[in-house]
């Protein structure tokens, strides 16, 4: 009796020391992967991405999130189940910083670390996300600078304070981080390509954190930020941009800029001939617009790598392994390669 009670505290023992390593009776590391939603496109991408990664490290993952990016508590509840199970670490794209402190502390009280993807944890408590995988936002911005300029270089170059041309950025809220980097990005490296062509250049406009230049410019790279973030405010002010004179080029920041212009054209307004427009991210107005010739082309953030490297970075975490933050990087995208499999599985509907 003696031998069969130490046998059984054992066993109770190791399914313990099992449990407490965050493993699946199959051996697997368990790692939940939640995110900000779960029905878009954008984030089934990242499902794809993370599942990928799962059977190249050979742990186990459960991705889960919201049916909507405004269903914060129930992304709260979805976290608590998770950290009942014990995982070996946690990706997690945050509706809230501020609604999961409490959980944020809990992991970190217990040894399991978080990664963040996408938008991350921001503002997270020092210590408290391992590492965060990512776009690079100013670079992904600045890479659609450099597929602009060529098409406008030669108009830049011929410009004088008395005969000034404008570029625009269309944004639709610079307070966010990912919007405001983009424009940021895109801004200071246009200005670098143009100043390379034209020794009078200026950033002015919406976003005076980084407004610079002569105060009479040849070269206008203007800001233009909605009153607000929603689609009617994001549509007259694709109208303003629509009517700046002497416009070479356009560059939207998000989906709801791009609507904004494609939505001003539908009521009316005209695209100067030759303007350049290129957008950010992806959707069935931008895929149309670009399709069509309307738009020269886009930048969309890579969800399949946002997905794959947020796992393997968890994975690595969990072994105790050093991390730090990834550049999941970004795809410039046009008619001519948008059908084509590694473009295509980013661009969402």
């Amino acid at each position: 009796m003696k031998r069969a009670i130490c046998i059984v505290l054992v066993l109770l023992i190791a399914l313990s020391f099992v449990a407490a390593c965050g493993d699946k009776d199959d051996g697997k590391v368990y790692i939940p992967v939640i995110s900000k939603g779960f029905q878009h496109q954008f984030w089934q991408t990242v499902n794809a991405g993370s599942d990928q990664a799962a059977e190249d490290f050979g742990v186990e993952i459960f991705f889960v999130g919201p049916e909507s990016e405004a269903d914060i508590a129930v992304q709260v509840g979805m976290i608590d189940t998770e950290l009942a199970k014990n995982p070996s670490a946690i990706a997690l794209a945050a509706l809230s910083t501020d609604a999961v402190l409490s959980q944020l502390q809990d992991a970190h009280d217990r040894g399991i670390p978080i990664i963040g993807f996408d938008s991350g944890v921001p503002n997270a408590p020092a210590g408290q996300i391992a590492a965060t995988a990512s776009t690079d936002n100013e670079a992904a911005a600045g890479l659609a600078a450099d597929h602009m300029f060529p098409e406008i270089k030669d108009a830049v170059a011929s410009a004088t304070p008395d005969s000034p041309v404008t570029i625009a950025i269309l944004s639709q809220d610079v307070v966010s981080a990912s919007v405001g980097g983009r424009t940021k990005g895109f801004a200071e490296k246009m200005y670098t390509l143009a100043s390379g062509a034209n020794d009078s250049v200026a950033i002015i406009g919406g976003y005076s954190a980084i407004n610079k230049g002569d105060a009479n410019p040849a070269v206008k790279i203007d800001v233009v930020v909605g009153a607000t973030p929603t689609q009617p405010d994001m549509d007259i002010a694709g109208t303003a941009v629509l009517n700046i004179e002497n416009l070479l080029g356009i560059f939207m920041s998000n989906e709801g800029a791009v609507n904004g212009i494609l939505n001003a054209t539908s009521a009316g307004s005209i695209i100067p001939t030759g303007c350049i427009l290129i957008g950010f991210d992806a959707g069935t107005a931008q895929k149309g617009a670009v399709r069509n010739g309307t738009f020269f082309g886009s930048i969309t953030q890579d969800p399949y790598q946002i997905g794959y490297k947020a796992v393997e970075l968890a994975v690595k975490a969990a072994r105790g392994e050093s991390v730090s933050d990834v550049d999941t990087g970004a795809k410039w995208w046009d008619a001519s390669n948008m059908d084509e499999p590694d473009i295509a599985r980013l661009l969402y509907d």
